[in-house]
């Protein structure tokens, strides 16, 4: 399984951040996709994760303000949110997990203004 990330980059404060990942290869029906990231200095943790059924996982840190979508037609992945933070500053990384965890190459987003 390959992902493809795109978005990020510089975000300014109470602004808004789209991230989308799409997903291809040897794709099966039940997946989870998400979103983790990692701070300088930090463990990478999870922001979101949304199963191919709709349940969603949000980390502590990030519930209310992001939001966590998916296509499953298009084996894509989104996460948003309208009121990014300085802290939300951090390398993102796609995560698809079935047989086992495949990850994107990471984007860096950093909110700042």
């Amino acid at each position: 399984v390959q992902l493809q990330a795109s978005g990020g980059g510089l975000v300014q404060p109470g602004g808004f951040l789209r991230l989308s990942c799409a997903a291809s290869g040897s794709i099966v029906s039940f997946n989870v996709m998400g979103w983790y990231r990692q701070a300088p200095g930090k463990q990478r943790e999870l922001v979101a994760s949304i199963a191919s059924g709709g349940h969603t996982n949000y980390g502590d840190s990030v519930k209310g303000r992001f939001t966590i979508s998916r296509d499953n037609a298009k084996n894509t992945v989104f996460l948003q949110t309208n009121s990014a933070k300085p802290e939300d500053t951090a390398v993102y990384y796609c995560n698809y997990r079935a047989d086992k965890d495949y990850w994107g190459k990471g984007t860096l987003v950093t909110v700042s203004s």
